[in-house]
């Protein structure tokens, strides 16, 4: 350790970032899984009750439990969230105070990146979120008049002088930062590990010797339980949109995805073209209508036959889907930090098989999964261990920083997937924020995989939406002529992917750009849509729309995908589920409630669900499941009725 470190208790900790700071303290903490709650907890509380001192907290993705809006959610979500995260998990209080609007106003929280529609809100949180590409929140920091400290979980392996420790889930921008100030000449803050049981050790970057802290805690007592994220479910939209991109993927290429019911889906339809590759040709056929081989855009960039060369991941988020396509052979294909020797094998001539001893078949900043994925973490060893590198997100988010020809030539036909809420016609893309300056998440790494898909020979950005969504009542369109806000500006167009299909935009003029995102869309706007891009000159005045582009609704959709579904290859939860199989039974009735309570025009299926008779036998164990098989009430008895019925038309559907 340094001179002046010293095993420390939490609340050594936090005197001793008081200390460093003084009157006013700035803090740094990881984004996602990172956090030390318990340390960070103790130094909120320790400015709460101090108003004459001040506390800027620099992070990023607070994660929190999901809060229950009604009781019937509360009944299902509370021992779900209990037996998922611990009865007593310790919630950020920094992050109940923002969404409450009740942080102090001697504290402020500057975070870059908010974990999804958390804090739409939250108007203090509005006001101090940073909108900053990932690659630049060090340089950002290192600017900064001052960082005190920097805080975060860490593994730990072996003890006394052969002690080592591993940034494990966050080498992301703690290495940067410190780089950063170095290079500005500032102090170096103090950086305090809170040693946890079970964050995997893992190696790249991210291992550094007990010398790298100023103080180490133990964060055994009081334990705090990793954040594992439930599984998604995938629908058949979600699907679609998973078929599609995945023909885009090139045998021997790159990855990168992000996290999600879309990201899901992508690996399951990489699995299926692996693992069941004529089931897979089969139901991506039934979905386009015709072969995929036989389309141009699948035959220059991407394949459906089964992977040879297997692929590299390089993304900043690793998560589940990555040890899914590990297990099953197809994240395979290693690089090696030599250049002649990657561009050899780019060309495929020989190479001396001593050179190519190591090497990594993946390269992340962070993770984030579920309890599973960190069983598999902790449980990698050998090739599956030393292959697997954890990086600055400087090394993996960008070109930049004298390794460029190295990252080309490992990052060859590199496909980037990532997901938008919304585009427009002429290529734009919105992905992090409403057009009323509302941040729903943040920009994150998305600008960077999107610009150096243009910077890299062979590199292609997929961004991955919905054709529509219903906002309240009311159903729309997420491809709109225009919109208020951009993340991704439309000169970086490039390719989108609805359940409808792909559409190429790259170097392509704005009528074409309008046609193909027209093509992609739900028919239910494209009426309107194509009539605003003739008023507005894009497209010409005889236009009319295709009657291909009519077949564009989920009814059809269903159908095209209905042979799929059947044969098992597109089941609700893909990878498993952290519900159990009361749960499981019960959630569909719970969803049919939800979907009709807030919409007046169906309550009268609420009213039929009410008066209807009394359930089959087996029901009471899912009345059980939401503590209504004994209800004690009129509001528990009307509760349970409605359930009961709900319960009967679900399984119908």
């Amino acid at each position: 350790m340094n001179a002046t470190s010293a095993s420390l208790s939490i609340a050594d900790a936090v005197e001793r970032i008081v200390q460093r700071g003084g009157e006013r303290v700035a803090v740094a903490a990881p984004l996602g899984l990172g956090k030390p709650n318990h340390l960070l907890n103790a130094l909120y509380a320790r400015f709460k009750a101090d108003p004459t001192r001040r506390l800027t907290l620099y992070t990023a993705l607070s994660l929190d439990l999901p809060e229950a809006a009604t009781d019937l959610e509360r009944r299902f979500l509370g021992p779900f969230l209990a037996r998922q995260f611990g009865a007593d998990y310790p919630r950020l209080d920094y992050v109940v105070d923002m969404k409450a609007d009740r942080v102090p106003a001697n504290v402020r929280v500057e975070e870059f990146y908010f974990q999804s529609g958390a804090m739409m809100h939250a108007a203090r949180a509005q006001r101090d979120y940073a909108s900053i590409n990932y690659t630049s929140v060090a340089r950002d920091l290192a600017e900064r008049a001052g960082l005190h400290a920097i805080v975060q979980l860490v593994a730990a392996r072996g003890s006394g002088a052969d002690a080592r420790y591993s940034l494990s889930c966050n080498p992301d921008v703690t290495l940067d930062v410190l780089e950063a100030i170095a290079a500005n000449g500032g102090r170096r803050p103090l950086v305090i590990g809170v040693v946890h049981p079970e964050l995997p050790f893992l190696g790249g970057a991210a291992e550094v010797g007990a010398e790298f802290f100023d103080g180490l805690v133990d964060g055994s007592t009081p334990a705090q339980p990793l954040f594992a994220l439930p599984r998604n479910a995938v629908d058949p939209a979600e699907y679609a949109i998973g078929l599609h991109a995945s023909t885009l993927v090139r045998d021997g290429g790159t990855l990168q995805i992000g996290i999600g019911a879309l990201s899901d889906a992508i690996v399951q339809a990489l699995l299926l073209r692996q693992q069941r590759n004529a089931d897979y040709r089969s139901a991506v056929a039934a979905l386009r209508g015709s072969d995929a081989a036989d389309d141009a855009l699948v035959a220059r960039w991407g394949g459906v036959a089964p992977f040879e060369r297997g692929l590299y991941g390089a993304s900043e988020m690793i998560m589940d889907g990555f040890m899914h396509l590990r297990k099953a052979g197809i994240l395979v294909r290693r690089v090696h930090d030599d250049l002649e020797v990657e561009r050899a094998l780019a060309d495929g001539r020989a190479v001396d098989p001593a050179t190519l001893r190591g090497g990594h078949y993946l390269k992340g900043a962070f993770y984030l999964g579920s309890k599973d994925f960190y069983a598999w973490l902790r449980a990698l060893d050998g090739d599956d261990y030393a292959g697997l590198a954890m990086s600055a997100v400087s090394d993996v988010n960008q070109l930049y920083g004298g390794h460029e020809q190295l990252d080309a030539a490992q990052r060859r036909d590199a496909r980037f997937f990532n997901t938008c809420m919304m585009a427009t016609l002429l290529g734009a893309a919105t992905s992090d924020a409403l057009e009323d300056g509302r941040v729903v998440s943040g920009v994150g790494g998305q600008y960077n995989f999107v610009a150096m898909a243009h910077a890299l020979a062979g590199g292609r950005s997929a961004l991955l939406l919905r054709a529509t969504r219903t906002n309240g009542r009311v159903l729309e369109s997420n491809i709109r002529w225009s919109y208020g806000h951009t993340t991704i500006p439309r000169h970086l167009r490039d390719i989108y992917v609805t359940e409808y299909g792909v559409a190429d935009l790259r170097g392509r003029s704005d009528e074409a750009c309008v046609r193909a995102m027209l093509a992609i869309a739900d028919a239910r706007f494209v009426d309107e849509l194509a009539a605003t891009a003739v008023r507005n000159g894009k497209l010409p005045r005889d236009f009319r729309v295709p009657d291909a582009w009519r077949a564009n609704t989920p009814e059809a959709l269903a159908e095209r995908l209905r042979a799929a579904k059947a044969a098992g290859l597109l089941p609700a939860f893909p990878f498993g589920s952290d519900f159990d199989a009361t749960e499981l039974r019960v959630l569909p009735a719970l969803l049919w409630l939800k979907a009709r309570i807030g919409d007046p025009r169906r309550w009268p299926s609420l009213v039929a669900a009410l008066l209807a008779p009394g359930g089959r036998a087996e029901d009471a164990a899912l009345l059980a499941r939401l503590d209504l098989e004994r209800p004690a009430s009129v509001g528990e008895r009307v509760l349970a009725r409605l359930v009961r019925g709900a319960i009967e038309r679900s399984r119908a559907h």
